[in-house]
């Protein structure tokens, strides 16, 4: 499928992403344990920036954060008057695996809720631009819940096998150390939902 379908896929789901507070939650548990003060912190496929916006917390000294779908960056970027006032983001509508950043030049690469339509080519791309020691931070929906059917399965790469369990999930960082995995779930009243986010550090 060519990049232009997919990016004409999620420019149609970007209106209403934002309504979707489960986002916004695994953002903030991927950024929560990370160090401080990074130089640089890469947001793989960032959607509307929920963990672009998630990770200045961290008070890095830059964000790139790439998107495929420049309805979802424009989005992402609408929002930067009031919740990036300094212009640490710099936003960018493109393929976000390769993700547009030298080799070994990051502090921290963060993938909220997109692997799953990204693939497994996607960690080795995250080893070629983290530093050694630099920390990933990425959530991955259970084999045992994601169940895409229709058209929506047309996005979603046949090479990732999702995780049934944590020790499954922290498996998918296998050329990564020290990971650890948790479950992670939210309940908005209406469902329960869960993920697996997964902590590593490139070696």
């Amino acid at each position: 499928m060519s990049d232009e379908s997919r990016a004409a896929f999620f420019d149609g789901t970007a209106e209403h992403y934002d309504d979707d507070t489960f986002h916004a939650s695994v953002a903030a548990a991927l950024v929560e344990p990370l160090p401080p003060a990074p130089d640089l912190v890469l947001d793989v496929a960032t959607g509307t920036g929920f963990a672009a916006y998630a990770a200045l917390q961290l008070k890095p000294a830059r964000v790139l954060a790439v998107d495929l779908s420049p309805a979802m960056v424009a989005r992402a970027e609408a929002k930067a008057p009031a919740q990036d006032p300094d212009g640490r983001i710099e936003w960018r509508v493109g393929p976000a695996v390769p993700m547009p950043a030298e080799d070994h030049s990051a502090d921290v690469v963060l993938c909220a809720s997109s692997l799953h339509f990204l693939g497994a080519v996607a960690f080795a791309d995250w080893l070629r631009v983290l530093k050694p020691g630099g920390r990933l931070a990425f959530s991955v929906v259970s084999g045992a819940r994601f169940k895409p059917s229709g058209p929506f399965a047309e996005f979603v790469p046949k090479d990732l096998t999702f995780p049934l369990d944590e020790a499954g999930a922290a498996a998918l960082a296998k050329d990564f150390v020290d990971v650890s995995a948790q479950t992670f779930t939210a309940d908005d009243g209406e469902r329960v939902r869960s993920v697996f986010v997964v902590h590593a550090t490139a070696p």
